[in-house]
């Protein structure tokens, strides 16, 4: 019997492609939501459940920016065969993605035992999701968004792409809070980085995924759950990914800062009160 059912995984694929993008923490919110469904967030199963229907998410972003893909994959591919491109700012970021990529692959790896041991619990959840959202603020008020996607370097993509690790060890702090409060704190103004933050997941996430798959697949989730997860997941995400933009080119990261500071202070009296299990 499967550990999560069709109308389970419909569920969570909507509060995954709600959260994954968000700076609110996807991992965080699968693993509460997990718990209220009685659903074991540390089975092997279910880990691996939560990275596959993460690729319909990634599936949406690569749908949405996908000629900004096109371009920057095809700049890529021509700098490979001509020194001349090989200046174009674009050859250059595909580089730095792939670059920015290697820490939090490394680390992923190594620290697997502990990612889906005891970091996976949610007292560390809620400590992430409060820790998170001082940090998201301090970025916000001490950036001086003066700088667009076109100035970015491979110093700031190295180090937002590095940020991810945070959100890897610490779920709850959220993959897309740390990036976008890096680059914020890079001067990064809030759209340019809301797409790099975008950018740096499709590859990181993408693998987690396809890595997870066989886990997902073999110990106790069966192909029906997947598939309907990770469709909803992209149905959801796509819609996301949309409002994200629009909202950040006018608002500040404030309702986000604000909206985690309360589940995380949520979550710790649900555990504190026995009512939810970490």
């Amino acid at each position: 019997m499967s550990v999560i059912n069709v109308g389970q995984a419909a569920v969570l694929g909507v509060v995954e492609g709600l959260t994954e993008f968000l700076p609110v923490s996807s991992t965080g919110h699968l693993k509460i939501t997990e718990g209220l469904m009685n659903i074991p967030v540390d089975d092997d199963a279910v880990v691996g459940f939560s990275a596959v229907i993460q690729v319909g998410a990634i599936a949406a972003v690569l749908l949405y920016f996908f000629k900004d893909i096109v371009r920057i994959v095809s700049a890529w591919g021509r700098g490979l065969v001509n020194k001349e491109e090989r200046y174009h700012h674009d050859y250059k970021f595909a580089w730095w993605v792939i670059y920015a990529t290697i820490p939090i692959v490394i680390v992923g790896l190594a620290a697997k035992p502990l990612i889906e041991g005891p970091l996976a619990s949610l007292w560390v959840v809620a400590a992430s999701l409060i820790v998170g959202s001082g940090v998201m603020w301090a970025a916000d008020q001490m950036g001086r968004h003066k700088r667009g996607e076109d100035d970015t370097t491979f110093k700031d993509a190295m180090l937002v792409g590095g940020s991810q690790i945070l959100a890897l060890l610490f779920p709850g702090f959220s993959r897309s809070g740390a990036t976008m409060s890096t680059a914020l704190i890079l001067d990064l103004d809030r759209v340019a980085a809301t797409r790099l933050s975008f950018f740096l997941g499709i590859p990181a996430l993408t693998g987690a995924g396809l890595y997870e798959l066989k886990d997902a697949l073999g110990t106790g989730v069966g192909a029906a759950p997947l598939a309907v997860g990770t469709l909803v997941s992209f149905v959801v995400a796509y819609a996301s990914i949309a409002w994200l933009l629009k909202y950040v080119a006018k608002h500040s990261f404030n309702a986000f800062v604000v909206y985690r500071i309360v589940v995380g202070v949520l979550l710790l009296g649900l555990l504190a009160s026995g009512a939810l299990d970490s």
